[in-house]
């Protein structure tokens, strides 16, 4: 589109009412045909969903998309930046210079990136409620059921071949058993510049207009040949308009829309206060970790950069949550509920006390929340590796019933499969956070305290983090598979530090564990599964369930909103933006905010070869969040038309209260990316095979 017809599109829109945007994320059994119908006139069949579900794939974190009959898939940078980053070195750091395959025999493989394409659902809750006898107590309701997804998943993935997972809807309203085809060949076949696919960097992101070129290229192969998948979702060269419709697949990691109450309310005083504490503590030292040399700056980025991006996440959450109006809409819509449950004799018998059970499991909650954080390896992957290992040989000797759930007979192939994963391990990176976690268990529970006095003996934390992950052996897989074979004997002759802390944390980690399922989590899961219960009976099943990283469908215009400056907000940007941004901040010679503006130098040089009126990024009224990362934008007729990167900060709130006037999430035009493949990338190839030719 030239600069004169982009003009003319948006000076229409601003004659046009500002579009409200669409809730929902959508479970593939239940969407709303009827309602897309009659709002917007738009049939989809039967064909069209599972076409878009089959294309859709699950990256580690996000989502991704078939987008050719060659097996690429798309998803984000920041996505893809954990595997990129893996394949990169200190001589050849793709992250920050970016890659591209001229040949696919040039693209690289990452060892243990795994994709996901979700092939069935079936609808266990019958099954799993009948593992649970009348008057059971909570605590072992909450195992009983446990124990019969597991062994439903174990049965499912006998039949099928396929990896199967245990899914909970609806607070444990629902359960399902999601089959997925895994795939395990997965190469780097394209990926521009940090400098270009984060632009703006942190002081950017979750704000609009963006300039972000947030996307990766993979490709998947099965028996060492390009895989052909049976649906893929084609490039759409000719984008989208304001005012169009879209649809969005991915997998929504976590939502909170229908906690209760009480727990919201937790959230907002107690449970991510701490977690933002946390956080900057973690960052702060990482950050003096990476400033200790440029190869300790490379391995750092990718850690930092997670932790800057959630904490603005849970920022913008907080800040949703501190609107008066927000809770108050929780508590009307509540009440609302209750009493209609109160009206209804069998349903008030059943979950007539069940906020009460919650509000007081909240109370436990809060109680424990400090022993629970401290006594827990948090993102220290070696230290994660051997507590499964300490596990691994006491958990299989008893029966499966009794066992910690990730070990059970069911779950059991997948934990060994985590534990034979090959993806690298950072010791720098795990020798810092685990001093952090030691420190914080110190400080918050103080130094005599039996977990720290067991786990530190006298010594520092840093002394101790030190030790254990200097000496520590634990990032062979090989060595990890030899220890899980060799059993309980193994495990007892294995001195490797790492093993040995993990020994002494295993016992208070059991016990702050089972207090706060017997408590806590055993009460939410019974009682938020009676609330459903009530829902069901009072709205059926025109409510979506709360987002738990499985397959979901969300819909919306492209549209603009008031983002809080006086002024509406432009629905696209453009490359011309980019760079006037770029300018604006003086150049590369200024650098300002650490270089968040800057651009590289391939991108100054091959400047004129651009249109620089194609739309780049734009904003669209679909309900995302976290985990919606890489997910396919389409067109009614399932064409790609933009990669979904990120949400505005004022919409974060949506997490726990949705806001139809802010939800707005921004993608990457699917324009932008042809534009960029061809004109600066020297992957022209990877265009025409992206629109088929």
């Amino acid at each position: 589109m030239r600069l004169t017809a982009l003009a003319a599109t948006l000076a229409m829109t601003l004659a046009l009412p500002t579009l409200r945007a669409d809730e929902g994320m959508w479970t593939f059994d239940n969407i709303p045909v009827q309602k897309i119908k009659a709002k917007y006139g738009v049939a989809l069949d039967g064909a069209w969903l599972k076409n878009v579900q089959l294309a859709t794939v699950r990256f580690p974190g996000g989502t991704g998309a078939f987008v050719s009959r060659d097996g690429l898939v798309v998803t984000n940078h920041h996505v893809g930046r954990g595997a990129i980053a893996q394949v990169s070195s200190a001589k050849a750091d793709l992250v920050r210079d970016g890659f591209t395959a001229a040949t696919r025999a040039e693209e690289i493989p990452v060892p243990g990136l795994e994709l996901m394409m979700l092939v069935s659902m079936e609808n266990v809750t019958d099954r799993v409620n009948g593992a649970v006898k009348p008057g059971t107590a909570d605590k072992d309701a909450l195992t009983a059921r446990r124990n019969a997804l597991a062994e439903l998943r174990k049965s499912e993935e006998a039949k099928t071949g396929l990896t199967c997972e245990p899914v909970t809807l609806y607070q444990g309203g629902e359960y399902w058993i999601y089959g997925y085809k895994k795939f395990t060949d997965v190469r780097l076949a394209a990926a521009p510049e940090l400098q270009v696919a984060a632009f703006g960097g942190d002081a950017d992101n979750y704000t609009y207009p963006r300039h972000n070129l947030d996307f990766s290229l993979f490709r998947v192969y099965e028996n060492g040949q390009p895989y052909h998948p049976t649906a893929i979702l084609p490039f759409q060269p000719k984008g989208v308009s304001i005012g169009d419709l879209t649809f969005i697949s991915g997998h929504p990691g976590t939502t909170f829309r229908q906690q209760t109450h009480a727990q919201m309310v937790y959230a907002r005083d107690i449970g991510i206060p701490s977690q933002l504490k946390a956080m900057a503590r973690q960052k702060a030292a990482l950050e003096t970790l990476s400033a200790t040399s440029p190869e300790a700056h490379r391995i750092a980025a990718e850690a930092i950069y997670g932790i800057e991006n959630g904490y603005k996440r849970l920022s913008g959450q907080l800040l949703g949550l501190a609107k008066a109006e927000n809770l108050r809409k929780v508590e009307v819509e509540e009440s609302s509920l209750k009493a209609s449950v109160h009206k209804d004799p069998a349903l008030q018998s059943r979950c007539g006390e069940s906020w009460d059970r919650v509000a007081q499991a909240v109370e436990r909650q809060k109680a424990l929340l400090k022993e629970f954080n401290a006594i827990s390896p948090g993102r220290v992957v070696t230290l994660g590796h051997a507590l499964t290992l300490v596990r691994l040989a006491e958990e299989e000797a008893k029966p499966s019933a009794l066992r910690l759930s990730e070990f059970s007979d069911g779950n059991l192939k997948a934990t060994k499969a985590r534990l034979a994963s090959p993806r690298p391990v950072q010791k720098p990176i795990d020798a810092t956070l685990l001093t952090v976690i030691l420190q914080e268990a110190k400080e918050e529970l103080g130094a005599e305290h039996p977990f720290v006095k067991a786990v530190l003996g006298g010594q520092s934390p840093e002394a101790v983090a030190k030790a254990a992950v200097e000496g520590t052996k634990l990032g062979d897989p090989a060595l990890r598979k030899q220890l899980a074979e060799g059993g309980k004997a193994a495990l007892e002759a294995c001195t490797d530090p790492m093993i040995l802390l993990a020994k002494k944390i295993d016992p208070f980690n059991r016990a702050i564990r089972k207090r706060m399922e017997d408590e806590v989590t055993s009460v939410f899961n019974e009682h938020g599964g009676r609330i459903a219960e009530a829902r069901f009976k009072v709205f059926g099943k025109a409510l979506y369930p709360d987002a738990t990283f499985t397959l979901r469908l969300g819909y919306g215009p492209v549209t603009t909103y008031h983002n809080g400056t006086g002024t509406l907000a432009q629905p696209f940007t453009t490359f011309m933006g980019m760079y006037d941004r770029h300018l604006g901040w003086g150049g590369n010679a200024l650098a300002a905010e650490g270089g968040a503006w800057t651009l590289p130098q391939r991108w100054l040089d091959r400047q004129a070869k651009l249109d620089l009126s194609t739309p780049f990024n734009f904003i669209y009224a679909c309900d995302t969040v976290g985990g919606n990362s890489g997910s396919p934008v389409m067109n009614t007729k399932g064409e790609f038309v933009g990669i979904n990167f990120d949400s505005v900060y004022e919409g974060q709130g949506g997490y726990y209260v949705y806001d139809a006037d802010t939800k707005r999430a921004v993608a990457t035009d699917a324009r932008a990316i042809l534009e960029a493949l061809r004109k600066i990338m020297d992957a022209g190839h990877l265009a025409d095979e992206l629109i088929g030719h």
